[in-house]
Parts: structure tokens; sequence; C-alpha cells
């Protein structure tokens, strides 16, 4: 038994799953054989995956089955096998990406500086770098993190939110790329076609040609800290130092959130640590899976 208010919950996560499961989720896992309609459906996979993390912090696979065999399965008598549940939660993968979205989409707004955003990235690490990576070598790469200061396997998450004053930013777009993909290409791709906007990143989204044009075709703005000048001489280092700091310091406050952000992502749902993954499909519903739990929390809290 579990107590009612959590009851309460796994209710409504599995009417909410179900709702978007018949519209939207089931074009992104369905199967098309002899068994396209199991006992045990993908509802409930999800609903135990994504329950099981929210409400009782349990993170690893075998922790989420183990949990529902002892408490859930009143709720849930058709649970299969440990391998079994492992096997069809893989292949939920693009049902959890889908999943992820519609929630960024259906975020409410309230308090969100719309024309305001911030920008950065987080690793997800497979592998450390000084061993040689096995899984998911398909979609992951090695590179160094500058602000752990190591080298990884991995991928990297993307995310821009709007910016909201002494609040963590309202996720907007994100976007998973390998570890080494260089966050700049990342905007150019994916957001460099925003307007009427002003961002704020780190130096790594320092392109001034880029930006001016940006400026002019779509009146939107990146403001970063100041970059230092390659040989420039010290005289006019010095010149400058006082107002580029208090610059670089103020573009660092707005900023500031999205990383306290990263940190409340993983601090709750422990999505940087991916080394017990096996597959590609694995690490997909590893990262997925928790953004979608961080969203689903943050849109109903």
């Amino acid at each position: 038994m579990i107590p009612r208010h959590k009851s309460e919950a796994l209710i409504f996560i599995y009417l909410y799953i179900c709702n978007i499961y018949d519209s939207d989720l089931k074009y992104h896992c369905e199967r098309f054989s002899n068994n396209k309609n199991p006992q045990f459906s993908d509802q409930e996979i999800l609903t135990i995956y994504l329950f099981a993390m929210a409400y009782e912090q349990k993170f690893k696979v075998k922790h989420i089955h183990g949990y529902a065999k002892d408490y859930l399965l009143s709720w849930f008598p058709g649970l299969p096998s440990y391998v079994c549940f492992c096997k069809r939660l893989n292949r939920m993968n693009g049902a959890l990406s889908a999943f992820t979205s519609y929630l960024i989409a259906l975020l409410p707004k309230d308090g969100a500086d719309l024309s305001t955003s911030v920008l950065d990235s987080m690793p997800i690490i497979t592998c450390s770098g000084k061993r040689t990576a096995k899984v998911a070598r398909e979609i992951t790469d090695k590179t160094y993190c500058a602000t752990k200061g190591i080298w990884y396997f991995g991928l990297k998450i993307h995310l821009l939110g709007f910016h909201r004053p002494k609040r963590l930013p309202l996720p907007e777009a994100l976007v998973i790329t390998e570890a080494s993909e260089n966050d700049l290409n990342v905007f150019k791709q994916n957001w460099g076609y925003i307007g009427n906007r002003n961002f704020f990143g780190d130096k790594i989204y320092h392109d001034q040609p880029f930006f001016d044009l940006l400026a002019g075709s779509q009146n939107a703005v990146m403001y970063t800290p100041v970059k230092g000048v390659k040989g420039q001489v010290e005289c006019i280092k010095q010149f400058d130092l006082s107002a580029n700091e208090l610059f670089s310091a103020a573009v660092s406050r707005i900023r500031q959130p999205i990383e306290s952000a990263f940190n409340w992502l993983q601090v709750h749902t422990e999505i940087q640590r991916a080394s017990l993954v096996r597959s590609t499909n694995g690490l997909l519903v590893h990262v997925f899976g928790r953004l979608a739990v961080a969203f689903f929390c943050f849109f109903n809290c």
C-alpha cells in the first residue's frame, strides 16, 4: 500500500499519460506485430517509471521495478519480470522524447520575460575520458568539460529558457547533441532565427560578426561576458578593465539562474550520471525520462 496522496498522484499521472498517449505518444512507440496490445500496456510502463522517479526518488531501473513489485502490484497486476520491463522501457525512448516536448510547450509562462532568454549546456557523462567508451558510440563522443575540469564520453543538453527574475528560468527549448558539439554552432542551427530577443550566454557564444548580422536582420542581441583580446596591449586592457568587469558581472548575474537550473536538475533526477546505461535506447530513456519528470513536476507544482 502507498499513502493516499501518492495514490492520487499515481492515478493523475496514469490518466494524464493515457490522454496524451492516445492522441500522440503511441505514434512514437507503435508496434506492428501480433503482440501490439500486450497485457501490460505502454501507459503502465511510463506511469511506473515516471511516478517512481518523481515521488520515490528511484532512479535505477532495477530499483523502480523492485518498488513496483513490492508496492504497486495491486495497481499493476500484469507487471512483467525485470528483464522484460527493461526491454519494454527501452522501446519508450521516442515516446519520452515526445512527452518532454509536449510538457515544454505547456509550461505556464507566468512571470517570465518573453523578450529575454538565457542559454547554456550541461554534460551527460556515460564514461570517464580515461576509459574506452563502449555504449551508445553512435550518439556520444569524447570532449573536455571546462566547468568540471574533466575529459568524458557522453552527450550534452543545450537549454534555452525565458528569464524569470530571482527564479529558475522557464524552459523554452532544448537540444541533445554529442558531447563535443560547440554551443555556438547549436545556437546558430537551432535558435539563430529567433527575433526580437535579448540572449544572455557565456563566453562560448561570442561571435561579433554573426550577432551583428543577427541584430540587423532579426533585432536579436547576444550579451556575453567580455572576452579578452589576444595580443592587446596592457595599457588598453587596464583602461577598459573596470567597465568590462562591471558589464561581465551584470551579464553573469542574469544568466546565473540557468546554472542553478542545471544543478536543480542534477540534484533531483541524477541526470548527469549515465554510466550504468548499456544501450543507445537506454541512454535516450535515461535522458528524456528524467527531463520529463523534471518538466512534469514543474508543470504541476
